[in-house]
């Protein structure tokens, strides 16, 4: 059997699963990596395929993002049905949101502050305030001005006590709370009493998320990269097709 056959096979299986649980990641994966993460938007026929997806009897449907749930719901309107993660698993569209206490939030003025401070070198280099933290992006910047500006927020503010640091595509966030995709993918699981996890990402984030998958669960990995995943393709395409594939074995017409 072919990598191609073992992967459609692996598919297959997992469609025909009690109660699944299917998750993506938002940017690399339903939506492409661009310089402007406000136009991030996502690909039509993957989000078609998860909302067809999510109104199925006993398949569960989820997108955990490092974006806040905010900014997930300013670039596409996903139904009730789709569960939302933001902030790499700290919020929570259904279920208690976590609330910071007085030195998490001042930690977090002051994780903002400096790299607001450290953003001003550029005009390419910019803040992405988020609830529970603070992203420095530097994906637009001159690489020598971004590399300078890297080092000082890994050297400084990445280096203050209860800062959790998670790094990106060009980005690095600092964090002021304990959580991350891989305990989004667990919380998920037993909130929907779902059977077996599909999740599929593209970033070093990603493999908290692919960590935690046990058998039966199902990994796949978009793009480049050293990964956990079982599987790999190609860009968010080939998750169009992906998608669409699940839903199609999910409720053949």
């Amino acid at each position: 059997m072919t990598a191609q056959e073992g992967f459609w096979s692996d598919v297959g299986r997992f469609a025909g699963s009690a109660a699944p649980l299917i998750i993506c990641d938002y940017d690399g994966v339903l939506a492409p990596i661009v310089d402007d993460p406000g136009r991030a938007f996502p690909n039509r026929q993957s989000i078609d395929a998860l909302v067809a997806l999510s109104a199925l009897p006993d398949t569960h449907v989820a997108v955990v993002s490092g974006r806040s749930v905010g900014a997930l719901e300013t670039l596409c309107t996903f139904p009730a049905t789709v569960h939302l993660v933001g902030s790499h698993g700290s919020e929570y569209r259904h279920g208690p949101e976590i609330e910071l206490d007085p030195g998490q939030i001042d930690l977090l003025g002051r994780i903002t502050d400096e790299l607001s401070g450290l953003a001003a070198a550029d005009d390419d280099l910019f803040v992405e305030t988020k609830p529970f933290s603070a992203a420095f992006h530097y994906r637009m910047a001159d690489p020598v001005c971004a590399e300078r500006a890297l080092i000082a927020v890994e050297q400084g503010p990445a280096t203050w006590p209860g800062v959790k640091v998670k790094t990106g595509k060009m980005v690095i966030e600092l964090v002021v709370v304990a959580a991350d995709k891989g305990t989004a993918v667990d919380r998920l699981r037993n909130q929907t009493g779902a059977g077996n996890v599909l999740f599929v990402g593209d970033d070093v984030t990603d493999e908290d998320a692919f960590g935690v998958l046990s058998d039966g669960d199902l990994g796949i990995k978009v793009g480049p990269g050293e990964t956990l995943a079982k599987h790999r393709i190609e860009d968010p395409a080939a998750v169009a097709d992906l998608l669409t594939t699940l839903q199609q074995l999910r409720h053949p017409t």
